[in-house]
């Protein structure tokens, strides 16, 4: 099929790859220059693993091109993703300008080009609901009847994005048109060949499916995080407590692991859109209000006990911190707990020198030169007063301790990831604080 991809940030540069790894043709559409630059040269412009050997394949077979040209990809599509950003806005609701924006370009070069071929526009962004009721309304009321709207919600995860578009646990579609719903269905026939569902609904429950997922999933990681630090108070081990749930066929194993909260460009954005959604509809989601409010104080705690350690003064000490992203095997740092931490620690006059496997250059745009950046994990260590562990990537949970006592001013560690064993620590002369343990 002749497709296009309109943004090529983590959703659209997957989304974009993976169909034209289905022998798809697809034009990647952006207004990015220097992303743009970049990807004609063949340069992956995000850390995502495994994409740029799929990226370079499909660039050699001619399979994919990049392009600002939006008017080109409109003519020259079948099917037309939107995969453009929706940033939270100020009162919490999803910004929509760069979706809507983007339609009513489309429809100018419709009418403008007097293209009468059938077309489907697809919202992979992930939209409030009645968006892409809003965009179909807009379409009539300019009389463009050949063009159907379909909601197909992204359920990747940063890190494995390129497994699960390949391998996706299931498909959803929304529309009010069925011959859309089957071209889409058509679409993505080869990444179910194993019988995993493709969902058909409406608009709403579509739109509404992305939001409760991530949003249910949010609030599975806020209450274990809240009842780690029960555990703390009354003297049990978060990990035999989860080990104890997650047994539970009905519960599983999945997202009850505590840290020092989420973060990323999902779980706190989509929350706060749909409590701001419920909100708007005078049915609130109270359990959901929480579960953003315990977030926050979460990525404050790994702070709370460097503190205490330090009774309370901790300016002039200097901290060692392994991991800036939100999460492993990404570069992404939005609403990432590492901002929270590392911003507590400078407010208190303490030095910070940070070290991350994907994530120092975003870091920079976060702190410029208000924190030291270290070229590998050890070397953040030297002369600092304690490790922070705020970020679980696998190099940091079997290292080498020798190093790390003879570099740090003492053996302190405080970890938010509870990447490390408390017993074995303890043992080898370490002072460790974890969360839950």
């Amino acid at each position: 099929m002749k497709l296009s991809v309109i943004g090529t940030g983590y959703v659209g540069l997957v989304t974009g790859v993976g169909f034209a790894d289905r022998g798809n043709n697809v034009i990647c559409v952006d207004n990015d220059p220097v992303k743009l630059d970049k990807l004609k040269k063949g340069i992956v412009p995000i850390y995502e693993p495994g994409l740029e050997i799929i990226f370079e394949r499909n660039i050699e077979k001619g399979r994919i091109t990049f392009t600002d040209n939006l008017t080109n990809a409109v003519e020259n599509s079948e099917i037309i993703f939107l995969c453009l950003p929706t940033p939270q806005g100020g009162d919490g609701a999803a910004d929509l300008s760069y979706v809507l924006n983007t339609v009513d370009d489309i429809i100018k070069i419709i009418i403008k080009k007097n293209i009468t071929a059938n077309k489907i526009v697809v919202t992979k962004s992930t939209v409030p609901v009645g968006t892409c009721r809003k965009i179909k309304n807009v379409l009539e009321s300019k009389n463009i009847n050949h063009v159907d709207v379909v909601s197909n919600p992204e359920f990747l995860r940063e890190g494995f994005a390129v497994e699960d578009f390949r391998k996706p646990d299931r498909i959803v579609i929304g529309s009010d048109s069925q011959e859309a719903l089957d071209i889409i269905k058509q679409l993505y026939e080869p990444f179910v060949k194993q019988g995993n569902p493709i969902f058909e609904m409406n608009f709403e429950s579509s739109e509404l499916t992305k939001y409760a997922s991530n949003s249910y999933l949010a609030a599975r990681i806020t209450f274990m995080n809240e009842l780690a630090n029960l555990c703390e108070k009354v003297g049990a081990n978060v990990d035999l407590v989860r080990q104890g749930m997650g047994s539970d066929s009905r519960i599983g194993k999945r997202f009850l692991f505590p840290g020092v909260g989420y973060g990323g460009s999902c779980f706190p954005k989509d929350v706060k859109a749909l409590i701001k959604t419920s909100r708007d509809f005078k049915s609130p989601l109270s359990i959901l209000e929480k579960v953003d409010q315990v977030n926050e104080y979460q990525k404050t705690v790994l702070v709370e006990k460097v503190k205490k350690h330090f009774k309370g003064d901790i300016k002039g000490k200097h901290f060692a911190l392994w991991g800036l992203s939100f999460k492993p095997n990404t570069d992404d740092m939005r609403a990432a707990s590492s901002i929270v931490i590392i911003n507590k620690l400078l407010e208190s006059g303490a030095v910070v020198t940070a070290y991350d496997p994907a994530a120092v250059e975003t870091a920079k745009f976060y702190f410029g030169n208000k924190i030291n950046y270290a070229p590998d994990e050890y070397a953040a260590l030297k002369n600092a007063d304690a490790l922070l562990i705020v970020t679980e990537w696998n190099e940091f949970r079997n290292p080498d301790f020798d190093i790390i006592k003879r570099e740090l001013k003492s053996p302190l560690i405080f970890d938010g990831r509870n990447t490390l064993d408390p017993d074995y620590m303890k043992k080898i002369g370490f002072q460790y604080y974890s969360i839950g343990r």
